[in-house]
């Protein structure tokens, strides 16, 4: 069954996401440390690269000090017309977008962002990266290292996420991205480079929170209503937590 041979490969990906265990620990540090000092780890993606962001805060198991960056011009709502998948592959290619985009973006230093592109070559990933270089920010690619280091550079600037960035975190998947052959048919199926920035954004959660309670910070994160021994509360504290910290955060970065 072709279904088994993506099983196989996504099996083989785990396998290899073992290599990244010493990047997602030194992203971990800095991430606490951007957690516990009361500011955030900020996040953005762009097309398919937006799914891992998402699913990372807000979400069961996540907890206050992720932030996400969205841009509804940069994700799709159809596959083609108004917000579809079309406009969106031509609008985060155009330089300068992000800039504008960004714009009403307030982050300061003491943040780490964190950018998501599987090719770490458009417009929009390679902008975000650069701004948040330039204001100061600890920058983490989670990009292939296959595109990384085999695929030219299509920024005016020179530069892929991977050049900008002070770590960069290998999603251990080839630039096809696509991984099940199909007879008859050319190119193959089944992309796993989602998969792959999703497994690497909850294991550095994971790995946050273990180091911010060795460190006597203990995180509240989103509870099912199934879990066993959550407060009732707890969700309610957590957004109440979200709030007190933008309001706090947005206020030291207004002045």
């Amino acid at each position: 069954m072709s279904a088994n041979v993506y099983f196989q490969e996504v099996s083989r990906l785990l396998e290899r996401l073992q290599s990244q265990q010493d990047a997602l620990r030194k992203a971990a540090e800095k991430c606490a440390e951007a957690i516990k000092g009361g500011n955030w780890v900020r996040m953005f993606g762009s097309g398919h690269s937006v799914l891992p962001i998402m699913d990372c805060f807000p979400r069961y198991g996540g907890f206050v000090g992720w932030y996400p960056i969205m841009d509804p011009r940069l994700m799709w709502t159809t596959v083609s017309g108004f917000g579809g998948a079309e406009e969106l592959l031509w609008l985060e290619r155009q330089e300068g977008y992000a800039e504008v985009f960004l714009r009403h973006n307030r982050w300061n230093p003491q943040d780490v962002c964190i950018v998501v592109s599987h090719g770490g070559q458009n417009a929009a990933p390679v902008e975000v990266a650069l701004a948040a270089k330039r204001d100061g920010l600890y920058v983490i690619a989670l990009t292939s290292g296959d595109n990384h280091a085999n695929r030219p550079a299509t920024h005016s600037s020179g530069k892929k996420i991977g050049d900008i960035a002070d770590l960069i975190i290998d999603n251990c998947v080839s630039s096809e991205d696509a991984v099940v052959p199909i007879e008859g048919v050319t190119g193959k199926v089944s992309g796993t480079s989602t998969v792959s920035a999703i497994i690497l954004l909850q294991a550095l959660v994971a790995e946050t929170a273990a180091l911010l309670s060795k460190q006597g910070y203990y995180v509240k994160p989103f509870a099912s209503p199934n879990a066993d021994g959550v407060p009732k509360t707890r969700n309610e504290e957590v957004y109440v937590e979200f709030r007190e910290r933008l309001h706090r955060t947005n206020f030291k970065a207004a002045n």
